[in-house]
């Protein structure tokens, strides 16, 4: 489900092999991000495709797991993640660099850059389209640019704080719904069998409450597809930060409210609904949801 000639010139100029500084502004880290991640799916391309390297019977080759045997990493996840840890060393030695796959610690006071290689990997191990790259710049847990990359759409992504969000160049506005109960909502689950148990419960009392639920199974295309307004609110218990640091930015800028999961050193909010929930709404229902979901016991998933 590749589509090589998606990736229209204009991006494609932005995978230079330049080197100049890059200064700390927004505007500037958010044309880095788009840049890096533009390199990534394009090294992505070259790549094995994992659904097509499977034998019939036999297992996926270059695959391992983590937390559980449902939490999967490539090999292209590594691939990419070792990729983009060089092209920012290059271009703004001494950051610091947090990555799904290898880790690290941001830095007090000064940029952190947090990447996910492929959000959506059991899609992109399944060779279902909906994955992603994503790439964030922040400043003591406050994204201050970021871009998603789409490979199987060429879609691309982007926001800077205080200066909106695209998606190819064209600004992105949330839904203006105002009735919870036409709210399409998106949601994600967890890899343990007892927390996705709970997580059931849960959005098996949202349903009834709102239009409808989708699942695609990349929390960052389903943020970005709040601030594109094609969904109206996104709720997931769990996700880690390099899964929503690029994305949240996105919807924030594209006006919607934006609720994130607390980290080390940042106080956990006092709305009901527990330490690690993300979500992300139209602000005509933003309040709405977030009652629901604290009455439906989120602080309990």
């Amino acid at each position: 489900m590749w589509s090589d000639g998606a990736v229209n010139d204009r991006r494609t100029s932005l995978a230079t092999t330049r080197n100049e500084p890059v200064r700390d502004d927004p505007g500037s880290l958010r044309r880095l991000a788009e840049q890096v991640v533009t390199e990534a799916v394009a090294h992505l391309h070259t790549l094995p495709r994992p659904w097509e390297q499977r034998p019939a019977g036999a297992a996926l080759p270059g695959v391992s797991t983590k937390s559980t045997p449902t939490d999967v990493v490539t090999a292209s996840d590594t691939a990419l993640e070792a990729l983009v840890r060089e092209r920012l060393a290059q271009l703004r030695p001494g950051d610091a660099v947090v990555g799904e796959e290898g880790g690290g610690t941001a830095a007090a006071g000064a940029v952190t850059w947090v990447v996910d290689p492929i959000d959506g990997t059991v899609n992109f191990l399944y060779g279902l389209p909906w994955y992603a790259v994503s790439l964030a710049a922040t400043r003591d847990g406050v994204s201050l640019a970021g871009a998603v990359a789409e490979p199987a759409s060429g879609r691309l992504w982007s926001a800077a704080r205080g200066a909106g969000a695209t998606c190819d160049g064209r600004p992105l506005r949330c839904s203006a719904e105002t009735d919870l109960a036409m709210t399409m909502v998106g949601t994600g689950f967890a890899y343990t069998p007892q927390r996705r148990a709970r997580q059931a419960a849960f959005v098996g009392g949202l349903l009834p409450r709102v239009r409808d639920l989708r699942r695609s199974g990349s929390s960052a295309l389903d943020v970005c597809s709040v601030a594109a307004g094609w969904l109206d609110a996104y709720v997931e218990h769990g996700p880690h930060w390099w899964d929503w640091a690029a994305a949240a930015l996105i919807a924030e800028e594209a006006g919607a409210v934006v609720r994130v999961p607390a980290r080390p050193g940042h106080p956990a909010s006092g709305d009901g609904l527990g330490p690690d929930v993300l979500l992300v709404a139209a602000r005509g229902v933003a309040g709405e949801l977030t009652a629901l979901a604290a009455e439906l016991g989120a602080a309990e998933v």
